[in-house]
């Protein structure tokens, strides 16, 4: 069992015991310091990453000249008691930064117009009682952390101990930070500043989330690679699909066996994994996944790996368990297929964000229509005074993707929701449709059909490029890949 927890953070480390540490013995403390090797002299590399951080803070700089922008890579934080989840970065750390996995709990990025210093806890020397007696940052306990220098190297930028961050920040002008990612930083920029400036702040937040929008090459990199994990975690749940309705509870199977390649080829999965069979599909964020999978049943799959940088993949597939749709989940899926082109064909530069769901939302209500569903005309149900198809479909059909699953939320509704597509961006197309078993104004064959078929998109400045492309779509190809993967 993992034990992570000494809390004092920026002050100086408590000194104090708990009822589950002993007191360490004077003969101890003397001999757990001596006989080590000493730490390698050779440095780490400099990050693939660092170079394209380095321009994104210059970008930054040009939208807050004369700011001090504080980054912070937040805290651990508590699971149970003593132990905690799991850490993750906050995306704009490890966007300016290029840090990602589990780096760096506690640390802060600052940015000005002369120089960008990365303030973390660098390794205390064998010497001091933190190496063995720290549950937060001891070598004993989490493992051989970096040196300022080593630290320096990889991202490229000066390092200093995070202890120095007050003094560093002292009587400089502008300074803005993302107040939620990290109370104790928000709470020494506060001080130094004379109060909070939340405007200002929410000001700062809202352009570093912009400024992800449009991907470089790297991030482009990163994201293709995320989908090429992905795939192989589908191909994993595939084959597994016999074993998971044999073995009862077969949606948890399905979100294990995702996970396990989640986990082998990258950080984690980018977001929980829905796993739903049956009816559960109609369930939008079902990630409970505690259901049987039975043959017959389709099962909604919406999962990603997010990769070692910490960028994600979101693709959904909608699976005949037993290898065959039948006619009534075909109609259906083929339904949404048809609406899935459509939003695939708004996807051009200089077309409105929101034009991909107007677009595959209209065959979604047509298709309601045909089934002689929708109460009023498919044009008075697209109206604002209307949206009746909505019952069949609540959800919108795109969103930004990136370090975030839904990446870049904190924009401006002028920027996201008002905006227009541009080179470089990657959105979700994922239409659905999903007619509970409940749901009485839906004919008896298809309640409890719930299809949605989700694909990463590539906005160029011609033709968009599906990176997920290589998960079969079409009903034939995906019954074809399912016997494939199970002969």
């Amino acid at each position: 069992m993992p034990l992570r927890r000494l809390r004092p953070r920026l002050a100086g480390m408590s000194d104090s015991g708990t009822n589950r540490r002993d007191p360490f013995s004077e003969k101890f403390k003397k001999f757990i310091v001596s006989g080590w090797a000493p730490y390698s002299s050779e440095l780490p590399a400099e990050l693939p990453s660092a170079r394209w951080a380095a321009k994104r803070r210059a970008a930054l700089l040009d939208e807050l000249p004369g700011a001090t922008i504080v980054v912070p890579a937040g805290p651990l934080k508590v699971r149970s008691n003593d132990t905690d989840y799991r850490f993750r970065p906050h995306t704009a750390f490890a966007y300016y930064t290029g840090l990602g996995e589990d780096r760096e709990p506690d640390a802060a990025l600052v940015i000005t117009a002369d120089e960008s210093v990365l303030f973390f806890r660098p390794r205390a020397p064998r010497t001091d009682r933190e190496f063995y007696a720290d549950a937060r940052y001891g070598e004993m306990w989490v493992g051989q952390r970096d040196s300022l220098e080593e630290m320096a190297n990889a991202v490229g930028m000066e390092c200093r101990d995070i202890r120095t961050l007050e003094d560093h920040l002292a009587g400089r002008e502008g300074i803005v930070v993302i107040r939620d990612a990290d109370p104790a930083v928000t709470e020494v920029v506060d001080r130094v500043r004379g109060g909070a400036r939340e405007d200002a702040d929410a000001d700062f937040e809202r352009r570093a989330s912009s400024q992800r929008f449009r991907k470089d090459q790297y991030e482009v990199a990163e994201m293709e690679r995320a989908v090429a994990a992905t795939k192989v975690g589908f191909d994993a749940v595939i084959r597994e699909l016999p074993n998971a309705v044999a073995n009862g509870r077969g949606e948890r199977w399905v979100e294990g066996i995702f996970a396990l390649h989640a986990r082998h080829l990258g950080n984690a999965v980018g977001y929980d994994t829905i796993a739903a069979g049956g009816d559960h599909a109609n369930t939008l964020h079902w990630i409970v996944n505690d259901g049987e999978l039975r043959d017959g049943d389709l099962l909604l799959l919406d999962a990603g790996v997010e990769v070692n940088s910490l960028y994600t993949a979101d693709i959904t597939r909608t699976l005949p368990i037993g290898g065959k749709f039948s006619d009534a989940q075909r109609r259906v899926y083929e339904a949404v297929r048809r609406a899935q082109q459509a939003g695939f064909d708004a996807c051009r530069a200089g077309l409105p964000w929101k034009g991909v769901h107007e677009a595959s939302v209209r065959v979604v209500a047509e298709f309601c229509a045909e089934l002689g569903i929708l109460p009023v005309s498919v044009e008075e149900s697209l109206s604002e005074e209307g949206g009746q198809h909505r019952r069949w479909m609540v959800h919108g059909t795109s969103h930004h993707l990136g370090l975030d699953v839904h990446d870049c939320a904190h924009a401006s509704r002028e920027d996201y929701r008002e905006g227009m597509l541009q080179p470089g961006m990657i959105i979700t197309v994922e239409p659905g449709i999903y007619f509970k078993s409940t749901d009485l104004l839906v004919p008896e064959e298809y309640r409890g059909i719930g299809v949605r078929i989700e694909d990463d998109v590539l906005i160029t400045d011609g033709d968009p490029v599906i990176l997920s492309g290589s998960f079969p779509s079409a009903p034939d190809d995906v019954e074809e890949w399912m016997a494939s993967l199970q002969a």
